[in-house]
């Protein structure tokens, strides 16, 4: 469950611990997550013990990283259609197998540079198709006025394990050896196993796909570019994330070169940054009386910024862990902020599709910048790198000002169930074949700009919803005439739309009517492919 938020004023931020399902696995996440913590610290720093260059160390969390980018939307497609619950357990499965194998290479001394980054791709590819179950699942496990709260906790706990895990694993480490985090953390997937095992989800009836995995995946992506509240969280977060990732991949090498640094100093760093995060948890909501989401973002900037210039100018272990812990509570802003703000922009029927295009946004940035830093500090130093990426984060607030985040905050995705029932089919007519819908409107020519500048919206409308196509023409023989065609890629999907058009969308629909003159609404007319 590795999304986070930030409670409303109005729900106390400890609501959702009367959810026993939350609770459950809440605490089942927060004890796996601290074996995650150990096993990034152990191969951070076992790295730095194969290979100390900067360009191979980052190496490391590109690959944690990189295969989120890779595989979250095939990851969000097989979400929307299977059993989320099954799905996690059969991964955690298989995850317990190869960290298991990755602990005993480490124990008999057998791992090299390549080996590592192996595993570290795997791994990270499990976490690729757990990630958007896990998000997803959370609305399922709280009412949905606890969502926010729910979120805010979950984000808490990522982050109390983030302050134990790391300094439990720079201690086991220097005492017993650097197999043993990557033991703990073998370890921790029995006790998420477990919990998985106990949760008993209401069952609900699941989606019957309408198309392929390829086209499942291409709703979401189509979905989320005609998404406003979803495409400013995606580019902002981009912006974010490219440039923040600088001190993640770079922090093992900052530790080495430390006065006096070692793995106890990363453990210390890493801890420090996952306190931070809590504390700033628990500061949020004062802040967010105050402030508004985006400006939460510019503020956790800000901060970002700031301890990237910190790391880059101090050697000294004082300095660099406050730095850690300044890092780690404009880290907790900056994320919560949009994690919220794309769990607010998406319905529940794309919600693990568009929270998958969400990680691939993340993890690629994060994965692209780790990269990138680790060759601008080869090139350069390490130093220079960290002032780059505080100058970037400036430059992405001001490049980015125009997509605010938080837009779906308000919108209400319940679904408004109030178009009429569709047409019957004819008998040699089936749900796979394309469909096709035309809307003729009478538009006098007063209302003429007015409604073609509520088209714009409309069509965004209709593709996020699942259309393929859509066109806007004018008749020619009588002016007032206006059709409006979109298309779909099954009879199914259409009958689907029906139910995706939310009171958000009907509003809009509201307002392009009363631009409508005539005896009659606007006539609907549904075609179907031929065979």
């Amino acid at each position: 469950m590795s999304s986070s938020g930030n409670p409303p004023a109005t729900s106390s931020a400890y609501a959702p611990f009367g959810q026993a399902a939350f609770a459950l696995l809440w605490t089942a996440t927060l004890i796996s997550n601290i074996g995650t913590w150990m096993h990034d610290v152990g191969a951070g720093w076992l790295m730095t013990t194969l290979n100390p260059s900067p360009a191979v160390v980052t190496l490391v969390q590109a690959a944690t990283t990189l295969p989120v980018f890779c595989f979250a939307l095939l990851a969000g497609a097989l979400a929307d259609r299977l059993d989320k619950r099954r799905m996690l357990l059969g991964i955690n499965v298989v995850l317990l197998c190869v960290v298991s194998l990755l602990t005993v290479l480490v124990w008999l001394e057998a791992m090299t540079p390549g080996l590592l980054i192996a595993f570290t791709l795997v791994i990270g590819t499990g976490a690729a198709f757990m990630a958007p179950a896990w998000q997803a699942i959370v609305p399922q496990l709280v009412p949905r006025e606890q969502l926010k709260p729910a979120i805010a906790l979950n984000s808490m706990g990522i982050n109390i394990s983030r302050a134990i895990g790391p300094a439990i694993a720079g201690a086991l480490i220097a005492s017993v050896g650097l197999a043993a985090p990557f033991a703990m953390n073998a370890l921790s997937f029995l006790v998420i196993l477990t919990a998985l095992t106990l949760w008993r989800p209401e069952k609900t009836e699941r989606r019957r796909p309408t198309g392929t995995l390829l086209s499942d995946m291409a709703t979401g992506l189509r979905h989320v570019r005609h998404n406003p509240a979803m495409l400013a969280t995606a580019v902002r977060a981009a912006a974010f994330f490219l440039f923040a990732s600088a001190y993640w991949a770079l922090l093992p090498l900052i530790a080495r070169s430390a006065e006096g640094g070692g793995s106890t100093l990363y453990g210390a760093l890493m801890a420090l940054i996952g306190a931070g995060a809590v504390t700033g948890a628990v500061l949020l909501p004062r802040l967010q009386r105050i402030a508004s989401s985006d400006a939460t973002v510019r503020i956790g900037t800000g901060g970002t910024a700031l301890a990237l210039i910190l790391m880059a100018l101090a050697q000294v272990p004082v300095a660099l862990l406050a730095a850690a812990f300044i890092g780690g509570m404009s880290w907790i802003a900056v994320l919560t902020s949009f994690n919220v703000s794309a769990q607010t922009a998406l319905p529940n029927w794309i919600r693990a599709r568009g929270l998958a295009v969400f990680l691939m946004v993340f993890f690629g940035s994060m994965a692209l910048g780790s990269i990138l830093w680790g060759q601008i500090a080869a090139a350069t130093s390490i130093a220079s790198a960290l002032f780059i990426a505080a100058v970037g984060l400036g430059l992405g607030v001001v490049l980015t000002r125009k997509l605010p985040v938080g837009q779906g905050e308000a919108l209400n995705h319940s679904p408004a169930s109030i178009w009429p029932e569709a047409p019957a089919q004819a008998e040699d007519q089936g749900d796979d074949q394309p469909a096709m819908v035309i809307v003729e409107y009478r538009i006098p020519p007063e209302n003429k700009a007015g409604f073609r500048a509520k088209m714009k919206s409309v069509a965004k409308e209709r593709l996020r919803n699942g259309a393929t196509r859509w066109y806007i023409h004018q008749s020619v023989e009588e002016p007032e005439v206006w059709l409006e065609t979109f298309h779909l890629r099954s009879w199914a999907e259409h009958l689907e739309h029906h139910d995706r058009v939310s009171v958000a969308d009907m509003d809009l629909h509201k307002d392009l009517r009363t631009l409508h003159k005539g005896p009659d609404a606007p006539l609907v007319r549904h075609y179907i492919g031929s065979r």
